[in-house]
């Protein structure tokens, strides 16, 4: 149970930012659906791209974060993002949310860029003209551009993180059957991320990235916690 100070009978379930960033994905992917059908991809101009690569672009550090691959990549983002958040915003307020939710969408991307310079330098430094996609050859700066990085999930876990630090104790119901303490659930999470980010899984998920979001807002919290950047 929350503490009441923080009794959530008193809150907006949906407040401002939350209900934005729901609304702007959910058009995203609708335009990014419609496009596609016409031969546009987004992807290539609103996804995270390997800096090295001739498709990257600086905005991508942010439009990244809008951009979902599938219906249930887009679905599980929003429903965590307003599960985790919807309460973060009401104690936060507005301003530090936001600043918050964009300070681990950044995190996660530079995260993302590190992983990609240890997978991709030789590649990036002209080593070999053609990749093998196990398909075709391609010339490696094709195969490069064709390298990029989507979805909310940064954010997602810096709130995530967030909340475990801020309601430690509070259940949080796994599969909605299985009760468990938010800080066993965050810790085993970030395990789990870690693992599957270090043993190489090619479930093509950004493991680090999530955990580079995780990371930003644990640093942004503690900042905050020793008077830094106060709204």
């Amino acid at each position: 149970m929350y503490n009441q100070q923080y009794s959530p009978n008193k809150f907006n379930l949906l407040p401002p930012v939350c209900k934005n960033l729901l609304i702007i994905n959910i058009l995203m992917f609708l335009a990014t659906y419609v496009l596609k059908l016409r031969g546009i991809n987004l992807e290539d101009y609103l996804g995270l791209h390997f800096f090295m690569a001739d498709s990257h672009h600086i905005w991508q550090y942010v439009t990244y974060s809008f951009m979902h691959s599938s219906f249930n990549h887009l679905f599980f983002n929003m429903f965590a993002i307003w599960m985790f958040g919807y309460t973060l915003e009401n104690i936060w307020g507005t301003k530090r949310f936001i600043f918050f939710c964009f300070t681990a969408a950044l995190g996660a991307a530079l995260m993302q860029q590190i992983t990609y310079y240890f997978m991709y330098r030789d590649i990036a430094s002209g080593m070999y003209d053609y990749i093998n996609t196990g398909f075709e050859n391609i010339p490696y700066k094709i195969y490069l551009n064709q390298i990029n990085t989507v979805g909310a999930s940064g954010i997602v876990f810096g709130l995530l993180l967030a909340f475990g630090m801020m309601f430690p104790n509070t259940y949080i119901y796994l599969y909605f059957l299985l009760p468990i303490k938010t800080k066993w659930f965050v810790i085993g999470y970030i395990v789990i991320e870690l693992f599957n980010g270090v043993v190489g899984t090619s479930d093509g998920v950004a493991h680090f990235a999530h955990l580079g979001g995780a990371l930003a807002g644990f640093i942004l919290i503690m900042l905050w916690r020793k008077g830094k950047f106060r709204f």
